[in-house]
């Protein structure tokens, strides 16, 4: 390829960049008394808020939606033209609309406006044309215009777009943090996903517990730990007491540094006599994410799970970790 073609390339691309970064920076200084206002009717609203628009403002409309949605202001998308043919039905008088359209004229959002008006519900408009049909009958009016857009041509829908989803965005992480949402709020709408994981998911809801926990009492023989944890798998047992209370772990690194140090009898030689005393521990209640941590810090694989009375619950380990998509 010419190096000609490429510099082309190149400064198209940066071009482009630096249109869009400009049209967004000019949002900045339009967050005035109609952006409260926008807040103020989707923070009332007791239903939904329905978002619409038509071609590539359709296209932002939904992915608004899907953003309000899943940060705590109930929403979904509401193609203009089939609301014609009859999905108006799926909007109520206790829902909001949202309308975007950069020319603030699209005929088939106009259309909608008398039917929103009979319905009585609160409409927040987002055009660039702060005149156009759509921003005059509005309760209120976000101006996402731009005076280009970054299509050499100036006509495909881009530094537009572009202004309209940073405005949607604007819009949802207000009412986010209006509404006090948290981080475990979120994650409750993403349940399959990594967050939602991470702060959903309990030590309990992963750890080995009953006949899987390995365990031993302290006056046991090496050799007889050994079995223990080659049946249950772990690389690591936990070592008890006369009242079966948690005295130390065994594990391979144990038996490492036991090896290297002296020779040990696996008959003979206590397995009191080799095991760490005060292991790490966890509640069942413990996040599975925060468990991970104190592994990590640590360098271990696997932590006793003790209930509120300090007795053994469970083991959860690493691999177990990884199998639950935590770490």
């Amino acid at each position: 390829m010419p190096d000609s073609q490429t510099h082309s390339y190149i400064a198209s691309a940066q071009r482009t960049i630096r249109m869009e970064c400009e049209a967004v920076a000019a949002l900045e200084g339009r967050i005035a008394a109609s952006f409260v206002q926008a807040c103020d009717i989707l923070l009332a609203t007791r239903g939904r808020v329905i978002v619409t628009g038509i071609g590539k403002s359709g296209h932002i409309a939904g992915k608004i939606a899907a953003t309000l949605a899943s940060t705590g202001t109930p929403s979904f998308f509401v193609h203009p033209g089939e609301a014609s043919h009859g999905d108006i039905g799926m909007i109520t008088a206790d829902d909001a609309v949202v309308a975007l359209s950069n020319s603030g004229r699209s005929p088939e959002l106009v259309t909608l406006l008398p039917l929103l008006k009979r319905l009585g519900v609160p409409l927040i408009s987002m055009t660039g044309d702060s005149t156009s049909v759509l921003a005059s009958a509005a309760d209120a009016h976000l101006d996402t215009g731009v005076s280009t857009e970054a299509c050499p041509l100036n006509l495909a829908p881009t530094s537009s777009t572009t202004t309209a989803l940073v405005m949607g965005d604007a819009l949802a992480i207000a009412l986010l943090e209006a509404r006090g949402f948290s981080a475990e709020d979120f994650a409750f709408s993403h349940p399959g996903g990594t967050l939602g994981k991470k702060l959903l998911l309990k030590v309990e809801d992963v750890m080995r517990v009953g006949a899987d926990v390995p365990r031993v009492h302290r006056g046991v023989a090496l050799g007889s730990a050994l079995l223990e944890i080659s049946h249950k798998g772990l690389g690591m047992t936990t070592v008890v007491g006369e009242g079966d209370e948690l005295v130390g772990i065994f594990t391979d690194g144990d038996l490492r540094r036991a090896l290297d140090e002296e020779a040990v009898d696996l008959r003979q030689t206590p397995i009191e006599s080799l095991m760490t005393r005060d292991p790490k521990t966890v509640r069942p209640g413990m996040l599975a994410a925060e468990a991970l941590r104190i592994m990590e810090e640590n360098r271990i694989s696997a932590l006793v799970v003790l209930d509120d009375e300090a007795r053994i619950a469970g083991v959860i380990h690493l691999m177990g970790l990884l199998h639950a998509g935590i770490a």
